[in-house]
């Protein structure tokens, strides 16, 4: 790796005073003005592996303490996480669940095949009903994800009714012949998924079609407004985007876009626990490639939406590793290091920097699945840890709703491995972000991507009055480290003393393979 000096504007046409030799940053205090939209803190739960069965759901029987059939520990770290949305049932899963399987009496619904997902035979029992009233408990919006790949335009429509309308209507006296007297809220919708992979294998032109057929029939019912979302790229497809922006356009509310950091989709995937330096370094220059693909997909929307009322989703996001050995094939179920920790804090970084057009963001997934904020023993011992990932979410929940603040940094940089489309990429060895919350304070993280060295930086707090700073820091012994049921604390956030405030100028020395989020008052 070779390491250089560059300067990075985080904001547009702003000059950047240097205040010393070394890392220099400057917060605009008084100039932020898009608000950093909550949804992109939101979440993803599929029917696959044991993410829904064993993570979020056990059953009102089960010796797992639960509450109505939600596993109580799983429920009250979410709710502690505040998350506010969650993206479900799929998914590749999405576009083969029929909804009226999994309503009415349990013992009456029929079993399926998960055919995307290792073959599992599931029982239903977790449908609408579940869902979206544990939507409610968690207090956050439900987005449901549409079949448009195995279903009908009837079908879809007719589960809006269901779970949205109040009135005399057919769907409406279904429901609360199956207990659910009033009917939800229920925004987002999701007009199937990777369509032109695993929701059906579609050309932009045909998918782009069956959009504007199938939105005409998803109503709006007694105030309950739907904000409707076309199947999106998967990264590098501008086409896809183009043509859904030429032939679809406003009658979208968002369309989605799929990111994963991973090595490839055939062979191995590499260990979530096991790499080296070389493979870590790759994972970071990776994961912030996301920043030229939402400003590619991004140019293209603003030729028709210069506006930018149409939002870019990034609906599905995040590492993806081979699974645990041991685990059940086609489960995903992958550990979680301080890797991933940093795949997380970097994603938000660059979604902050876009929140102009990034309207949410859902990372996949959030229970045993993928890059998860929790895992559960899948020995049904009634174990569960939470993740490095888990805490990066936690520490960066005051960024929900704040206002995003330009900032200017100077930085030290490394050159790192790339792939077939890069084969070198250069990444600053500090990620930064900075906001201003509801109640005057300003939120500021810090990502120190170097595995040996620890970066001091001096930051200007331009129109600041500012009297106080904490923090708290995620860090670990071995970039490698993870939670287990045998220690579940081995990463976890703790307080952070090394930030110096005078004279609204901040001195933060952020040692090695750390993420550190501090609060100025």
């Amino acid at each position: 790796m070779k390491r250089l000096f560059i300067t990075l504007t985080l904001a547009t046409a702003i000059s950047m005073p240097v205040l010393a030799e070394g890392a220099t940053a400057t917060i605009h205090v008084n100039q932020g003005k898009e608000k950093i939209h909550k949804e992109i803190y939101g979440q993803f739960a599929e029917h696959l592996g044991s993410c829904i069965y064993g993570g979020l759901w056990v059953g009102e029987n089960s010796p797992i303490p639960n509450i109505k059939g939600y596993r109580k520990d799983v429920f009250d770290a979410l709710k502690a996480l505040q998350i506010p949305v969650l993206r479900w049932p799929g998914g590749c899963f999405a576009d083969e669940y029929h909804w009226m399987d999994g309503i009415g009496p349990k013992e009456n619904r029929p079993k399926m095949q998960n055919n995307n997902w290792g073959g599992t035979i599931e029982d239903n029992s977790f449908g609408t009903h579940e869902f979206l009233n544990l939507c409610e408990m968690l207090e956050c919006e439900p987005y449901i994800s549409g079949n448009v790949g195995s279903g009908t335009v009837e079908e879809l429509a007719k589960w809006v009714e269901y779970m949205t309308s109040d009135g005399d209507t057919p769907m409406a006296k279904l429901r609360r012949q199956n207990g659910r007297d009033k009917a939800w809220k229920v925004k987002f919708l999701g007009v199937g998924n990777e369509s032109w992979g695993c929701g059906g294998e579609m050309r932009p032109e045909y998918y782009a079609d069956l959009y504007r057929r199938y939105a005409v029939y998803c109503r709006n019912y007694d105030g309950n407004k739907l904000y409707k979302i076309a199947s999106g790229a998967s990264d590098y497809d501008w086409n896809w985007t183009k043509v859904l922006m030429d032939n679809v356009g406003h009658r979208m509310n968002g369309l989605s876009l799929h990111y994963y950091t991973v090595t490839g989709w055939s062979g191995s995937k590499g260990s979530a626990t096991k790499f080296n330096n070389d493979d870590y370094y790759w994972t970071i220059g990776k994961c912030l490639e996301i920043e030229d693909v939402i400003k590619r997909h991004s140019k293209i929307m603003d030729e028709k939406d210069p506006k930018k009322h149409i939002g870019l989703l990034v609906d599905e996001w995040g590492t993806w590793w081979d699974e645990e050995p041991g685990t059940v094939r086609g489960h995903l179920y992958q550990q979680n290091s301080m890797r991933d920790a940093f795949v997380a804090a970097l994603s938000f970084n660059v979604f902050h920097r876009h929140t102009d057009r990034v309207r949410m963001a859902n990372i996949a997934q959030v229970v045993n699945v993928l890059q998860s904020m929790i895992l559960t023993d899948q020995k049904g011992t009634g174990h569960m840890v939470l993740t490095p990932t888990y805490h990066i979410f936690e520490m960066y929940k005051g960024f929900q709703e704040s206002t995003y603040l330009p900032m200017d940094i100077r930085v030290d940089s490394i050159k790192v491995r790339g792939d077939k489309r890069s084969p070198e990429r250069q990444v600053p060895v500090l990620s930064t972000s900075a906001a201003k919350q509801k109640d005057g304070s300003i939120i500021i993280s810090l990502a120190n991507i170097d595995l040996d060295k620890a970066q001091e930086i001096e930051i200007a707090l331009n129109g600041a009055n500012a009297k106080t700073v904490s923090g708290r820091i995620l860090t670990c012994k071995s970039i490698t480290d993870c939670n287990t049921f045998e220690q579940p604390n081995s990463v976890a956030p703790k307080d952070f003393k090394d930030a110096k405030l005078k004279k609204d100028v901040l001195r933060v020395k952020i040692p090695a393979k750390s993420v550190v989020v501090l609060n100025v008052i």
